[in-house]
C-alpha cells in the first residue's frame, strides 16, 4: 500500500492537543494523563482512527491510546478528533516495537491489532505484530487478565499468528474464527475502514483473541 504524503502532517501532529509528544515520559503515568483510574486499551496501527474513535465514543469509562507510525494517516484521525473532542482518547506517532518503553508493567488492559502489515517476506517475520517477539513486548505491559484481539483478511498472516501463539511461552488462544461476519463473534464487532471495504468485497475476516497464560 502506497501512502500519499500529506503536506504539513508532521506539524499538525506536533501541535495537536490530542497527540502525546514525549511518550516515554508517560510510562507508568497514563492514569495521571487521563486524570482517572479507568482501564487503558491501545490499538497498534490505528490508521485513520475509525475503530478506536468508535470505541472511545461507546465506552466513556475506558481510556484509549491509538498508535500509528504514518503521519499521513494519523493526521486524518486528528482532524476527526478535533470534531469529536473525546476526553478518553490520545494518539502517539511511533514505531510499535518501542511499546514497552511507553507503557509500564500491567498498565494496559487490552490491545487491538487490526489489519496489520503482513510483512510477507520470511526474513521480516519478526516485524509482524503477532510474532513471538511482539507477544513478548505485549506481555511486558498487559495486565494479567489482559487480552489481545487481532483481525485480518490475510489468511497466511492469520495462520502464522495462530502458530506464533502456540510457540510463545505464556500465551493461550481463547477463541478464533476464519469468517468473523458469519460467526458468533460478530456481535458487538466494531469495523475499521479496511474491514468495511473488505466485507463489501465479500472477503472473509479472520479474528482471534488471546491472553497470557499463568
Amino acid at each position: 500500500m502506497r501512502l500519499r504524503n500529506v503536506p504539513g502532517s508532521r506539524d499538525t501532529i506536533a501541535e495537536s492537543q490530542f497527540t502525546i509528544k514525549n511518550e516515554t515520559e508517560c510510562k507508568g503515568k497514563w492514569n495521571e494523563i487521563f486524570g482517572n483510574d479507568n482501564p487503558i486499551f491501545i490499538e497498534v496501527g490505528m490508521g485513520k482512527g475509525q475503530f478506536i474513535m468508535t470505541l472511545a465514543q461507546q465506552n466513556p469509562d475506558i481510556n484509549y491510546v491509538g498508535i500509528e507510525k504514518y503521519s499521513s494517516v494519523l493526521v486524518r484521525a486528528i482532524e476527526k478528533q478535533e470534531e469529536l473532542n473525546l476526553p478518553n482518547l490520545y494518539f502517539i506517532r511511533m514505531e510499535a516495537e518501542y511499546i514497552a518503553d511507553v507503557f509500564a508493567t500491567e498498565e494496559v488492559s487490552g490491545i487491538y491489532l487490526n489489519f496489520s502489515d503482513p510483512w510477507p517476506k520470511d526474513r521480516h517475520a519478526k516485524r509482524r505484530l503477532t510474532s513471538v517477539q511482539f507477544l513478548e513486548r505485549y506481555e511486558q505491559i498487559l495486565k494479567k487478565e489482559g487480552h489481545v484481539i487481532f483481525k485480518t483478511d490475510n489468511r497466511d498472516l492469520f495462520d502464522f499468528s495462530l502458530e506464533q501463539v502456540e510457540e510463545a511461552e505464556h500465551w493461550k488462544l481463547l477463541n478464533h474464527t476464519f469468517d468473523l461476519h458469519h460467526s458468533e463473534y460478530v456481535e458487538g464487532n466494531v469495523m475499521t475502514e479496511y474491514e468495511t471495504r473488505f466485507v463489501e468485497k465479500g472477503n472473509a475476516i479472520c479474528r482471534m483473541e488471546i491472553m497470557q497464560e499463568f
